[in-house]
């Protein structure tokens, strides 16, 4: 199942003397390119450009489905909505508060290639997601290696850098906000979210959009002052803000709601434009998945769009409280099912809470359905990862990878993409679970 590219690839690694055995390693000691997770694998991963655009334009397509869902599914009622996807109480009007405007198109979707595709594993939609700055940075970084340079030029490849295009995005709507005047931009995390995510992901995505262009700053929430119905932050009048902070730490602390609360008033009065309101995370909710799979919700959609659901969305279902396990067989069947079926959280991220049937035994996935069934969950169809060899600079031996790409869109359509690349033998649930074995990927098409 291997590609021509990262055959041509591998063996030339194991040429004596061949300057791309160590590429990663040398790029590794170069300051000016951001990493999510040190070190890099051995190499780049490689894929046809017209495959991954395929399945970006599925995806568009899926994320144009789930926009709709509420219209489509539940007469425009968020409250159904909601109720479906298991998101209550503060949740759920946080999430409502902005919901008459049109969810911007913008975020990362999570996938597996099984050998024959791409399988979509979790939208990720919003501005609080992270990779805007490595995505692109890792490629160009790579193209300055003279040796990468030259396999580059021989194969064709090429990426699309997702800063450049974040930027132009970014700005573009921030013109057309102030009505041509250059936007300042500030990413705003939570009290104290620099110091717990600013080394990891903001500091990076700032030194890089900063780097391409974009007027962008850093703060928290309690740093912003309201004047005369506008937001400041250290003196500047803010166009745009970024929005950092996601629903989850909003609930958490209620003091955030409360220093939140003047920039939602700035964003309805028109006085500052949030680049992505908290309704973005109730579109992130597992739970909308199941919705697309389950045919129960068939009718919602045209036959056309059932085969784009089918061709890149695994078998999803929803569980909301413990009766939805009640159903005659449910629960028998995914017993029966466990080794094909995993079980992922309503509102976790990162793999946390994750249980792959195929990784415990009876009883522990009996226990694990019930509880996430209490608690709201989705139980989704395994989707196994394509292995990617990759040549041991130490050893000069070809040994097992696996990947989850992250697929960048925004509103006009595919905009890069990354990898984050683990060891075979590791597990096969990528996340923050298994982060200390994640290695920073990368992503160019020929």
């Amino acid at each position: 199942m291997t590609n021509h590219v990262t055959t041509a690839y591998n063996a030339a690694c194991k040429v004596p003397g061949s300057g791309l055995a160590t590429v990663m390693r040398s790029l590794e000691a170069d300051p000016s390119v951001p990493t999510w997770h040190r070190p890099y694998p051995p190499r780049p991963n490689f894929v046809a450009e017209r495959e991954i655009r395929g399945f970006a334009d599925d995806l568009m397509r899926l994320l144009g489905m789930l926009t709709t869902l509420p219209e489509r599914l539940f007469d425009g009622d968020l409250d159904r909505f909601c109720a479906a996807l298991g998101v209550r109480g503060t949740r759920a009007e946080l999430m409502k508060r902005h919901a008459k405007e049109t969810p911007v198109i913008f975020g990362r979707a999570d996938a597996y290639h099984d050998g024959n595709g791409f399988k979509l594993l979790e939208f990720g939609i919003g501005s609080d997601l992270g990779g805007w700055d490595w995505a692109g940075e890792v490629p160009r970084g790579l193209l300055d290696v003279p040796a990468f340079a030259a396999f580059a030029r021989e194969h064709g490849l090429g990426y699309v850098h997702t800063g450049r295009e974040t930027v132009r995005t970014v700005r573009e709507t921030g013109l057309a906000f102030t009505g041509g005047r250059e936007p300042v931009v500030a990413i705003i995390e939570a009290p104290g979210g620099l110091g717990k995510f600013g080394d990891g992901v903001w500091y990076k995505v700032h030194r890089v959009l900063r780097g391409l262009g974009l007027d962008l700053h850093l703060g928290e929430l309690d740093e912003l002052e309201e004047k005369d119905g506008k937001i400041v932050l250290r003196g500047m009048v803010l166009d745009v803000i970024w929005r950092a902070i996601d629903t989850e730490e909003m609930v958490a602390d209620p003091r955030n709601i409360e220093l939140a609360e003047p920039v939602f008033r700035a964003h309805e009065s028109g006085q500052v434009l949030l680049w992505h309101t908290l309704q973005s995370n109730l579109f992130g909710e597992k739970g909308c998945m199941a919705l697309l799979s389950d045919p129960r919700y068939a009718a919602g959609f045209s036959a056309e769009e059932r085969r784009v659901i089918d061709r890149a969305l695994p078998w999803t279902r929803s569980f909301q409280g413990p009766a939805t396990l009640q159903a005659v067989g449910m629960l028998d069947d995914l017993m029966a099912r466990r080794d094909t079926l995993i079980l992922k959280p309503n509102n976790l991220f990162g793999a946390h809470g994750v249980v792959a049937g195929w990784e415990v035994g009876p009883d522990e996935w009996r226990a694990a359905l019930v509880k996430g069934a209490k608690e709201g969950c989705v139980v989704q169809e395994r989707v196994v990862p394509r292995t990617e060899f990759m040549v041991d600079p130490a050893t000069g031996e070809e040994t097992p990878w696996q990947t989850l790409w992250g697929i960048f869109y925004q509103p006009d359509g595919y905009s890069g993409a990354q990898a984050r690349v683990i060891p075979a033998d590791s597990t096969q649930v990528i996340g923050h679970r298994s982060i200390d074995k994640v290695h920073t990927g990368s992503v160019l098409t020929y």
